[in-house]
């Protein structure tokens, strides 16, 4: 059965494919969901790919982490799980035409973003390169980003018509398609704004205006994460969940930003993230009234000699000794990220894209209070 069997002939259709990091791939969906909003479109979001789990981790599906029924509701507009339009076990190779928007917006591949996403959906795609004018900043080396509404021109007739250049061949039919009218497709949305480039650090980002902030965890992950926290913090049963400040320093690769600083002098000290925690407990309870005591830490940080000086500070470390086993490899990251997300007040690190929706969702579901920590060189984080 092919997937188009399934999608209803008055309707217009949009997807996309996922290439990144995991808080990576929840934007670039957000963006696609946007990008159906403003092209009048019905998007299909397919699964999160384990990139930074391990390969050998089957996928989740989308609507495994976050609310689908209560983001539809959210939206007053449909929205779509690949897994609805198309049996998960079909091995039946689909053909698909679809815009290369990563020839457009970059010079160093001279092909479309791969993604093991349309293998997975036995979907076979054949490309045609998107026009170089959908680039933010023509000629610019250094910045990928495409503009949510001069990629809407590709779906609309008129621009999609206007467009059109011989297709790429399909890797398994060998098949040339024009880019596809019911099921508008692009082969890869992180890299997508409205104004300026990484939008998604900025207040009036449409994208998670509009889409990221509706997009909540499902029942049985905020379940999941109420479980950790009260376990984390030392909760009796019967008593209420305290109310806690979410701190996210994010180390791992980043040292390879570092260049020629040394680490403990590019990365900010405890003593700087302590002084952000408290501007945080000091700004709830001047605005809540609220008094604040519980900090659970969430880091990639694996050096046993900072942790022990996280602890000392009287901060909580959460426990994934047991996680994986019990729930599953994605579970550690769904959980620090819904522990993250679920503080009266949220300090996190610059540049990471999980402290950044991490921000965004304390900001937008709890009226929280947020901190940014600068690293990078002795100081950096003065104020």
């Amino acid at each position: 059965m092919n997937f188009r069997d399934n999608l209803l002939p008055d309707k217009k259709y949009i997807t996309s494919w996922i290439s990144a990091g995991w808080t990576n791939d929840v934007m670039t969906y957000i963006n696609l969901i946007y990008l159906g909003i403003i092209t009048d479109r019905i998007p299909i979001v397919a699964m999160f790919t384990p990139s930074h789990i391990g390969g050998s981790v089957p996928p989740i599906p989308f609507g495994d982490v976050f609310d689908v029924p209560r983001l539809r509701q959210s939206l007053q507009r449909p929205v779509l799980e690949w897994r609805e339009v198309k049996d998960s076990s079909s091995r039946e190779l689909d053909d698909l035409g679809c815009w290369n928007v990563w020839e457009a917006v970059q010079d160093r591949e001279h092909y479309p973003r791969h993604s093991v996403v349309p293998d997975m959906l036995s979907i076979d795609i054949s490309y045609t390169k998107a026009p170089n004018w959908l680039k933010l900043i023509p000629n610019f080396e250094h910045d990928m980003h495409s503009t949510f509404w001069s990629l809407a021109v590709l779906g609309f007739p008129e621009g999609r018509r206007d467009n059109l250049v011989p297709p790429r061949e399909s890797q398994h039919h060998h098949v040339m398609l024009p880019p596809d009218e019911q099921v508008l497709c692009y082969d890869y949305l992180y890299y997508v704004c409205a104004a300026q480039p990484f939008e998604f650090d900025f207040d009036y980002s449409p994208a998670w205006r509009f889409v990221g902030q509706h997009l909540r965890w499902t029942p049985q992950l905020e379940a999941l994460v109420d479980h950790y926290v009260r376990r984390t913090i030392g909760v009796p049963d019967g008593e209420v969940t305290p109310t806690w400040i979410s701190v996210h320093i994010r180390h791992g690769d980043f040292k390879n930003w570092c260049g020629n600083v040394p680490i403990e002098d590019c990365f900010a000290p405890l003593s700087v993230i302590a002084q952000r925690v408290q501007e945080v407990k000091e700004e709830i309870l001047e605005k809540k009234g609220i008094v604040v005591e519980n900090v659970i830490m969430t880091s990639d940080e694996r050096d046993e000699a900072w942790w022990a000086s996280v602890r000392s500070r009287g901060w909580f470390q959460v426990d994934h000794s047991e996680t994986v086993e019990q729930y599953g490899a994605w579970y550690p990251v769904l959980i620090d990220a819904g522990i993250q997300s679920g503080g009266m007040g949220f300090v996190g690190t610059d540049r990471s894209t999980m402290s950044i929706l991490a921000r965004r969702r304390v900001e937008s579901w709890r009226d929280g209070v947020v901190r940014t920590v600068k690293w990078g060189r002795p100081g950096a984080d003065d104020h």
